[in-house]
């Protein structure tokens, strides 16, 4: 695995609203999910093979630009990256973030958790893949990240930024290397901190935890100016990636 494309992110994160492309493959899949097909964009370095696949989960307004764009970076870093549509089943993300957040609401929880689950099962299927999987959530998808992390035996590594924590009792349950990234002013998230580390510590759960400081939630979201940091963000997509090349490259 190489790092062609840290320097990239390193001189111009904020700038790059767009991966370059040239390298990479990028296809609109579906995979069967609870009530039917899920939509999801699948990305990956163009003739590599065994390669560690990572689900990317969305924020709470659907597949957008932005999170297609994380996807392709997670690709460009030597993985195959599945951007799921969580709202395939209601017709899938609107170009209105305002009608998507709305539709996240109607979204059956314990059906949509089924449907990643289904994503990583769908990876581990692909004949470029390694059978090795792990997830990276935003916001919304931040705690699906901390869901996945318990329901899912087989994942190795779960990252969440400011994601809702993983309800204590069911912690004993992960398997999974997890990462954890907060922003410092967030505080409604960061409420949940102490319990969920706690009961980290307690089952022996392999995990790190950073506290950006002075840092919004959504600190990573570069196509958001008011709450971007590009510091934080930088330093939180290194410490990602190098989980990601440790546990299923």
């Amino acid at each position: 695995m190489t790092l062609t494309f840290l320097p990239l992110l390193e001189s111009n994160y904020a700038a790059a609203a767009t991966v370059n492309t040239d390298d990479l493959e990028i296809d609109q899949v579906t995979f069967a999910g609870v009530d039917g097909e899920m939509k999801a964009v699948l990305a990956k370095p163009k003739g590599k093979k065994k390669l560690g696949c990572v689900v990317v989960i969305h924020e709470n307004r659907g597949l957008t630009p932005h999170i297609i764009e994380v996807t392709k970076r997670v690709a460009a870093e030597g993985f195959i990256a599945l951007g799921v549509d969580a709202l395939s089943p209601l017709g899938g993300t609107p170009a209105d973030e305002d009608k998507g957040r709305e539709l996240i609401g109607k979204l059956d929880p314990s059906k949509n958790v089924q449907n990643y689950l289904k994503a990583l099962e769908y990876l581990r299927t692909l004949k470029d893949g390694n059978g090795k999987t792990a997830c990276i959530g935003f916001c919304w998808g931040g705690g699906l990240a901390n869901k996945l992390a318990v329901n899912d035996p087989k994942l190795l590594a779960a990252v969440a930024y400011y994601g809702a924590q993983a309800k204590a009792e069911e912690v004993s349950k992960i398997k999974a290397s997890v990462m954890l990234h907060y922003g410092g002013l967030d505080e409604r998230i960061n409420a949940g901190i102490p319990a969920y580390e706690q009961a980290l510590k307690e089952n022996k759960i392999d995990y790190k935890l950073f506290i950006y400081e002075g840092v919004n939630h959504a600190f990573n979201n570069d196509s958001s100016p008011t709450r971007y940091n590009e510091a934080a963000a930088k330093l939180a997509w290194q410490r990602t990636i190098g989980l990601f090349k440790e546990k299923i490259s």
